[in-house]
């Protein structure tokens, strides 16, 4: 008798599922036999994101030795602990390196054929390179068609696709249309790699207004410069300079903050971890429905400056004038923001540069003005060159907490079923940037007059025929042709043109809450519009309620919620929803 399972999607977050089933079967099926059918387009490993067509001068965002897809003695799980490289060490590079996209694909391939390989023996993995069109209920499984016109019957299924297409919102559309009605140029937001951004559509030398200042207008901004033949050389001052090509447009961006996202530490960390969280719990937090600035982000806020403070005052006792053990019990004992909070930071903490604000940190350019170009030029320059230097210097270590801080709150706060777009963009901005040589040549491409910065709070719109930008940072306006939306288009389910999920959800098998896909938190059973969980269909990734903290790579040491939610998934899916045999239907 055979046992059967179908993950589908084969990017990151499907490898680490049939790593994990691997692992677990052994012990949790009666009998030897399992199969695992991956069904995806694309290549297993890297699946579409990660592909490995696509251009080398796309960079991972990670340093090389942060990421990995195999669990370490850190992670807390029932299943078994089955180590291997990260990244870094699988190359054997330095690891501060961040690598182009297609040395990631090699990466996940390696590490899905290695979960393939040193399966237990009748655990097979059949690769199907192909869509997902259809489930539906068959006595004791699930029929899974696919688009090659073959049905796979399986045990359960799993979902994990990943985050995918969708169909343009209703202003992207409104957008358009205008674009059209006007003669001008509309990009809407899209994966970088994936966007039509040829020469007819960008001419050179013509201005482009950009929203957006996160990862993916990192992305734009290499493809239309360095893709476009431009060249970085360094000058004998050690000062990046940029190189036109001539086949550059220029762009003009802004967005909600106006800077971009803060840049990768540039420095192994060598203090001690921040301690476990213990301000963010459902006990602080009682009975829901909770208000996310009101009542779960003072709780928020304290966690991330105990572990600030915690790296400060440890690992630079010069710079403060209060033990560790006397602040931290004093700390405990204040509310956020309270004067005797603020009192005590004060006093143990002298210079104002080593303290921690979290507005300034939101919002550097807030109630800031200037009266030209040149002065916000000037600003933005000293601000990117500020930042690339305290990321880079050991000294303000007390970052770099900051940061393990926000990894350990966005775990609970996934534990806790919470979610807030606000505080997501928060936690990309500040522990999820660009690497370090990304905001130099960022930087170098301002000098150079390629890249003008629109300011804070920038609001586009359609007028006389263009669009136009404008911010309270500066005075006037800026007008193009062209407008580009630098985002990656929000989740969404009512709006997805992955066939399996639409049909799903024009079924009502599926619902969906801020875009995302419903399941049930303890199991991630898929829940249909009446609330009910299906007993052999789950769900699991950032597209997923709960599982945004599934979404990125997992560093090594640091507990990853990755594995832990994808260990425990496995070991429900095999203990409780595999009991048929496989067949397949021509």
């Amino acid at each position: 008798m055979s046992a059967s399972i179908a993950i589908v999607g084969a990017g990151p977050t499907g490898t680490c599922l049939v790593e994990r089933i691997c692992a677990n079967a052994a012990e949790l099926l009666s009998w030897p036999s399992l199969d695992i059918h991956v069904i995806d387009p694309y290549p297993p490993g890297g699946g579409r994101v990660w592909r490995e067509r696509q251009p080398d001068l796309l960079w991972m965002n990670s340093a090389a030795a942060d990421v990995t897809l195999f669990t370490d003695e850190s992670v807390r799980c029932v299943g078994p602990i089955r180590p291997g490289p990260s990244l870094a060490e699988w190359l054997g590079c330095d690891p501060g390196r961040f690598v182009p996209r297609p040395v990631q694909n090699a990466y996940l391939t390696h590490v899905f054929q290695r979960a393939v390989d040193t399966a237990p023996r009748g655990v097979r993995v059949h690769v199907h390179r192909t869509r997902v069109l259809d489930l539906t209920d068959v006595p004791g499984g699930q029929a899974v068609r696919l688009e090659d016109g073959t049905t796979v019957e399986v045990d359960a299924v799993i979902l994990a696709q990943g985050h995918g297409d969708v169909t343009p919102a209703a202003d992207e559309r409104r957008l358009t249309a205008l674009a059209k009605e006007s003669g001008l140029r509309y990009v809407p937001t899209g994966y970088t790699a994936d966007l039509d951004l040829g020469q007819d559509q960008l001419p050179p030398g013509e201005p482009v207004i950009v929203r957006g200042l996160g990862l993916a207008f990192v992305d734009l901004m290499v493809l239309l410069t360095s893709g476009r033949g431009g060249r970085f050389v360094r000058e004998h001052d050690g000062e990046l300079v940029y190189l036109p090509s001539g086949r550059e447009p220029l762009l003009h961006v802004g967005s909600r903050r106006g800077v971009p996202y803060h840049a990768k530490t540039a420095y192994p960390y060598r203090g001690l971890r921040p301690p476990e969280p213990r301000f963010l719990t459902a006990r602080a937090l009682g009975e829901g429905p909770w208000n996310f600035r009101r009542d779960v982000w003072p709780l928020v806020a304290k966690e991330l400056a105990f572990a600030y403070y915690h790296e400060l005052i440890n690992s630079h006792p010069r710079r403060v004038r209060i033990g560790w053990a006397e602040f931290a019990e004093r700390f405990a004992a204040e509310e956020w923001r309270s004067s005797g909070m603020r009192l005590l930071i004060r006093k143990a903490v002298p210079r104002h540069a080593d303290r921690l604000d979290l507005d300034r940190l939101d919002r550097p350019l807030d109630r800031i003005r200037f009266g030209d170009q040149a002065g916000l030029h000037r600003w933005m320059d000293g601000y990117m060159a500020a930042d690339l230097a305290r990321r880079s210097d050991p000294a303000h270590s007390a970052d770099h907490a900051l940061i393990l801080g926000l990894l350990s709150v966005n775990g609970v706060l996934a534990e806790l079923g919470i979610s807030d777009r606000w505080f997501e963009g928060f936690f990309s901005y500040v522990a999820s940037g660009p690497p370090g040589p990304r905001l130099e040549e960022l930087k170098a491409l301002a000098r150079a007059g390629v890249v003008t910065f629109l300011g804070a709070d920038t609001r586009v719109e359609h007028r006389g025929g263009r669009w136009v930008a404008q911010s309270p940072t500066l005075p006037g306006v800026v007008t193009a042709r062209t407008l580009v939306e630098a985002r990656l288009p929000a989740p969404s389910v009512s709006r997805s043109t992955d066939p399996l999920i639409s049909t799903l959800r024009d079924r009502g098998e599926i619902d969906e809450s801020a875009g995302l896909l419903r399941v049930r938190p303890a199991d991630r059973r898929l829940l249909d519009r009446s609330d009910t969980p299906h007993p052999r269909r789950f769900a699991f990734g950032p597209w997923v309620v709960g599982g945004r903290v599934t979404g990125g790579f997992a560093r090594p040491g640091l507990d990853a919620p990755l594995f832990r939610h994808a260990d425990a998934l496995a070991r429900i899916v095999l203990s409780e929803a595999v009991t048929t045999q496989i067949r397949h239907v021509a």
